[in-house]
């Protein structure tokens, strides 16, 4: 879709894309972190190798969020080897959780007047290959922008299957319930405008925090779009996920899910 053209949005009437200048948008990836020390020098450098190769201004934002192990001394190494790369890091004293990090991130992107924010996982299970996909994206002027596992193009790969029915079933339930034109509301790979972000309350401090922002934005947002993308598992000795599926999770999704449904603009 082409800047300009008219595009339909969440059942809205039809709003006019307005692009912006590639040669001035400023981005920033937001990457949260927490006890990885083996894997962050590799995540950071393969995040770094795609952004560099995006117009300016590409920024990496690590938030290390109060890590434990030898996390901090590796992104220490990493900012002296590429202080000049776009790369920037904050550091929570203690953990705080994804949605803290987050709502780090975010801060810091409106902060230094960034035009989006773009969130990524730091474990490359959503890779850097997406980032000139997003960008696109972002040139022609769309206010929300998710990576999708769940249409063409998009897949899941060495993911359990028991997470996988989970993910289908939560997808199917969201989107009845949120009614957004997308078919994967509850992956983090997402890049929002900064001036969208400016005006959501954030409150969650946990992985919640994807649902609690997809829900005020849509009273914010005119125009969302859909990337295609192939969601990967973590490889071994990479380490554990820090997302849990159990009960408690999925009942958190879902209360944003249902108020959604219940408060229409």
């Amino acid at each position: 879709m082409a800047a300009g053209q008219r595009v339909f949005a969440q059942d809205r009437n039809f709003v006019v894309l307005i692009s912006i200048d590639w040669m001035t948008m400023r981005v920033c990836i937001v990457t949260p972190m927490y006890n990885e020390e083996a894997i962050a020098k590799n995540s950071i450098e393969t995040i770094l190798k795609y952004s560099q190769n995006l117009p300016p201004v590409v920024d990496l934002l690590v938030v290390n969020d109060g890590s434990q192990d030898a996390t901090g001394a590796v992104l220490g190494d990493l900012l002296q080897k590429h202080k000049n790369d776009g790369f920037k890091v904050v550091c929570h004293s203690k953990n705080q959780g994804y949605g803290a990090a987050i709502r780090t991130g975010i801060r810091f992107a409106i902060d230094n007047n960034y035009d989006y924010a773009l969130c990524m996982d730091s474990d490359l299970t959503n890779h850097p290959v997406y980032l000139e996909k997003f960008y696109e994206k972002m040139s022609e002027g769309w206010d929300y922008i998710k990576a999708t596992r769940y249409s063409k193009g998009g897949a899941v790969q060495g993911v359990p299957w028991s997470h996988r029915i989970m993910s289908v079933i939560g997808n199917f339930v969201a989107r009845v319930l949120y009614r957004l034109p997308l078919t994967d509301l509850t992956n983090g790979f997402r890049a929002v405008k900064v001036d969208i972000l400016k005006k959501i309350n954030f409150t969650e401090k946990g992985f919640v925090i994807i649902m609690e922002e997809l829900y005020q934005a849509k009273f914010l947002t005119e125009s969302f779009c859909e990337i295609p993308y192939i969601l990967m598992s973590r490889k071994t000795g990479q380490g554990q996920t820090h997302f849990s599926y159990g009960p408690m999770m999925c009942l958190q999704y879902l209360k944003y899910a249902v108020k959604s449904f219940l408060w229409r603009r």
